[in-house]
C-alpha cells in the first residue's frame, strides 16, 4: 500500500505528534512508535479498500489486516454480551503463544444486527517495510507448505504443540481450529493459529485429527516416517484414546531423536550461556531484587554441568522484600539443583514439571514460616515474585509466580511466555474482560499471589515446558524492565543481535539495565539472559513404529485453569527414562536362579553388580551430593545459561500491592 501520506500518532499522551509510518521513534519526543498490526475477523463484512480508515484509527492494509495508527488510545471496551464468542479467546490466554488474543472490537452500532469486527493482536503475518512507499503484507506460511523441508525434530515439535493444544481448545469449543489447514501458520518453530474456528455441531475427535494429519502431512522425514504412519493409524482407529497418550508418544519420540547416535562429524548438541545483572535503580534506596547466578556472573554449559537462572522481585516493608528474594534464591537453588543434575534427555518431563512446582511450594512455605516467626501481618508480610529457567537438552523449563516475566526471542519474534499473576490477567482468564479492558480497572496490576504471603495450599505456580530446536534467547526480568512494554520496544535492536553474534550477553545485559533505569526508573531491575545454541543433525536410525504401543498413557488433566494430576512428587522423583526402560526389560527371575544368586552373594562375587543394578529400578535415581553454597566461586570461571495448562488463580485474600515509587 502507499504510505507517504499516512501518519502514526505518538502514544505519549503529552505529545501525540503525527509521524511518518516508516519512523520507529517519535520525531518530536523520541518515544517508540509501536506498530500494532491486527487481524480482522469479520462475518461477511468488507473492511474497505487499502488505505481507508475504520473508526477513525484503524488503517486498512489488506482485506483482513489493519494497523492501529493511534496506539496511545485504549480500544473501545468490548461488550461481551453482544459478542459472546470472544470468551473462547479470553479463556485461552494461557496459550497465547499459539492462540491469538483479542485487541478490540469495531462495533457495527446496530443492536439488532450485531456484525462486529473482532481485532486480534500479534497475528502470524509478515510485514516488509524496506520499501518506504509500498509495504508488503503477507501471512506466515501454512504448516502444510513448510512440512517437507523441516527437520525431523521440528516436525515432531509441531505435532507435539498441536497435541498439547487439543484438550484446551476442545474444552473451549474450538478444537476444529486444529483441523483447518488455512489457520495453522508457522513462525519458526511455533504453531500459530490465525484465528479460532468454532465447533458447530459435535466436537471433533482424535480420529479426525489422525485423518487430518495423514492427508496434510504425507512426507515426514525418513527417521520418523514409520512412527508417524503408525501414530496416524492408531488415531484413526481410536487406539490412541486421549491427547495425553498422544503427547506421551511424541515426548518419547523427541527424546529418542535427541539421544540417537550420530557420526562424530555431525553431532547433535546444545550450548547454554547465562548472564545475570541486578541494579537498585535511580529511585529506590535499597535493592529488593535478587538473582541466580549472582549479578554480573557469566555461566556456560558446557563446561559447567548445570545451567539455571532465577530472578526474584521482593515485596514487603522493613527490608522484608530483600530478605524474601534472597531466601527464595537460596532455597529454590538447593531444591532445583538435583533436578538439573539429571543427564540431558534422561528425564520424565511431566514429573520434572511437578517437581518444579513442589520446589516452589517449599520456598513459599519457608518464607511464610519466617513471616509467622517474626509476627508479620498484612502488608508487613514479606514476599517475592519468582521466575526461573532450567534448560535441559532440547527443552526449556520455565516456572514462575507473580509478575516477573520470561520472554522467548528468536529470529521470528519476541514472545512473552509467562502470564502475570495479577488482577487483569485473572479477569481475562475468567472470561470477564479483554486484557486491554482489564488494564483499565482499578488495581489491575495488583498481584493475586506471590511467594511467602500464605501457605502453599493456596499457591498456584505455573511450570511450562518448551521445545527449543533453533538458536534462541530467553530473557527473565523483573517488572523494573518489563513495565510499559520496554522489552517489546527494545528486543529487535538490543537482544536479537545476540543470535547473530553481533552483541555479547554482558553488553546486552548492561544495555537493558540502562533502558530500565532511563525509560522506567521507578523500581529495582534485574535480568537474566539465557542464550541457547542448538545444533541438530538427522540420526541414522529409524524410530520404530512399536513406540506407539510401548509408551504408556499418562492421565494428565490439561484443562485450562486446572491443576495437572501428575503423580505425587513426594512419592516419585524425577525419572531416568533409559534406566527405567532397562529395568522394565528385566523379567522376573525363576526361583532356582535366585538360589544360585544367593550362593554367589555368599562368596561376594556378584554383590557389586547387584548394588549397581539396584539403581536401575524404576523411580530410582542415584543420590546427588549438593555443593555447600548457592554462590559459586567466581575467581576463575563463574558457575552457571505442550505443556500442562497453567493453573487457575484462586484469590483467597486481598490483592498484593507493591510499594509505589
Amino acid at each position: 500500500m502507499e504510505n507517504e501520506a499516512v501518519t502514526l500518532y505518538c502514544p505519549n499522551e503529552y505529545c501525540q505528534a503525527a509521524n511518518p509510518l516508516t519512523h520507529k521513534f517519535c520525531q518530536r519526543c523520541s518515544t517508540p512508535l509501536p506498530k500494532r498490526y491486527l487481524w480482522a475477523v469479520k462475518d461477511g463484512l468488507s473492511l474497505g479498500s487499502s488505505g481507508e480508515k475504520l473508526a477513525d484509527r484503524y488503517l486498512v492494509l489488506s482485506k483482513s489486516v489493519v494497523l492501529d495508527i493511534k496506539p496511545g488510545l485504549l480500544p473501545p471496551i468490548a461488550d461481551l454480551n453482544r459478542s459472546p464468542f470472544i470468551r473462547a479467546y479470553l479463556k485461552l490466554i494461557p496459550y497465547r503463544l499459539n492462540v491469538p488474543q483479542v485487541y478490540g472490537v469495531i462495533s457495527s452500532g446496530d443492536r439488532q444486527e450485531p456484525c462486529d469486527i473482532l481485532l486480534l493482536e500479534k497475528p502470524p503475518i509478515l510485514v516488509d517495510t524496506t520499501n518506504s512507499t509500498n509495504w508488503e503484507i503477507q501471512l506466515c506460511q501454512t504448516l502444510g507448505s513448510l512440512w517437507s523441508d523441516a527437520s525431523s525434530i521440528r516436525q515432531i515439535n509441531w505435532l507435539w504443540q498441536m497435541a498439547n493444544l487439543w484438550q484446551p481448545l476442545l474444552s473451549a469449543g474450538v478444537a476444529s481450529s486444529l483441523l483447518d489447514p488455512n489457520l495453522l501458520r508457522i513462525e519458526g518453530s511455533l504453531i500459530r493459529l490465525l484465528e479460532l474456528r468454532y465447533d458447530v455441531n459435535n466436537p471433533p475427535t482424535l480420529s479426525q485429527l489422525g485423518d487430518f494429519w495423514q492427508q496434510l502431512l504425507p512426507n515426514p522425514k525418513p527417521v520418523i516416517s514409520e512412527l508417524l504412519k503408525q501414530v496416524n493409524i492408531s488415531l484413526i482407529q481410536a487406539e490412541i484414546k486421549s491427547s495425553e497418550q498422544l503427547i506421551a508418544i511424541l515426548d518419547e519420540a523427541l527424546s529418542q531423536l535427541w539421544q540417537a547416535p550420530r557420526p562424530a562429524d555431525h553431532p547433535t548438541e546444545s550450548k547454554i550461556n547465562i548472564f545475570t545483572k541486578t541494579d537498585t535503580g535511580p529511585v529506590r534506596q535499597r535493592n529488593e531484587d535478587a538473582c541466580y547466578p549472582p549479578s554480573d556472573t557469566f555461566v556456560s554449559k558446557p563446561p559447567q554441568r548445570i545451567a539455571l537462572a532465577i530472578v526474584c522481585d521482593g515485596i514487603g516493608g522493613h527490608e522484608g522484600g530483600n530478605i524474601a528474594s534472597n531466601l527464595a534464591i537460596d532455597t529454590i537453588w538447593q531444591q532445583t539443583l538435583d533436578l538439573a543434575s539429571v543427564k540431558d534427555g534422561n528425564i520424565d518431563s511431566a514429573i520434572l514439571l511437578t517437581d518444579l512446582e513442589t520446589a516452589i511450594a517449599k520456598v513459599n512455605d519457608k518464607i511464610s514460616q519466617r513471616n509467622d516467626q517474626e509476627r508479620r501481618q498484612g502488608r508487613q508480610r514479606m514476599g517475592t515474585t519468582l521466575v526461573m529457567a532450567l534448560p535441559i537438552a532440547h527443552e526449556m523449563y520455565i516456572a514462575h509466580v507473580g509478575d516477573s516475566r520470561a520472554y522467548w526471542i528468536t529470529h521470528q519474534g519476541c514472545y512473552q511466555v509467562t502470564l502475570d499473576d495479577d488482577i487483569a490477567s485473572r479477569e481475562v482468564r475468567l472470561g470477564y474482560a479483554t486484557y486491554r479492558d482489564a488494564l483499565q480497572q482499578p488495581g489491575a496490576g495488583s498481584l493475586v499471589q506471590a511467594l511467602g504471603m500464605s501457605q502453599s495450599n493456596t499457591l498456584h505456580p505455573t511450570a511450562q515446558r518448551f521445545i527449543v530446536d533453533e538458536d534462541a534467547v530467553f530473557l527473565l526480568t523483573s517488572d523494573g524492565l518489563s513495565d510499559f512494554d520496554r522489552v517489546e520496544d527494545a528486543w529487535e535492536n538490543e537482544i536479537l543481535p545476540i543470535l547473530s553474534g553481533e552483541f555479547n550477553l554482558a553488553s546486552v545485559g548492561q544495555r537493558l539495565i540502562e533502558i530500565a533505569n532511563t525509560k522506567n526508573g521507578h523500581d529495582n531491575v534485574t535480568i537474566a539472559l539465557i542464550h541457547c545454541q542448538v545444533k541438530y543433525s538427522e540420526p541414522d536410525l529409524i524410530l520404530s513404529a512399536d513406540l506407539v504401543s510401548h509408551v504408556p498413557s499418562r492421565t494428565v488433566n490439561l484443562t485450562p485453569g486446572k491443576s495437572p494430576n501428575y503423580p505425587d512428587p513426594s512419592q516419585q522423583k524425577t525419572q531416568v527414562i533409559l534406566a527405567s526402560k532397562l529395568a522394565s526389560t528385566i523379567s522376573p527371575l525363576p526361583f532356582s536362579f535366585l538360589v544360585l544368586l544367593l550362593v554367589a552373594l555368599a562368596s561376594g562375587s556378584l554383590g557389586y553388580l547387584l548394588m549397581q543394578w539396584r539403581w536401575l529400578r524404576p523411580n530410582q535415581v542415584p543420590p546427588i551430593i549438593l555443593p555447600a553454597s548457592p554462590h559459586p566461586d567466581t575467581s576463575s570461571q563463574p558457575l552457571a545459561s505442550n505443556s500442562p495448562a497453567p493453573k487457575q488463580i484462586h484469590n483467597h485474600r486481598p490483592p498484593l500491592e507493591k510499594p509505589e515509587s
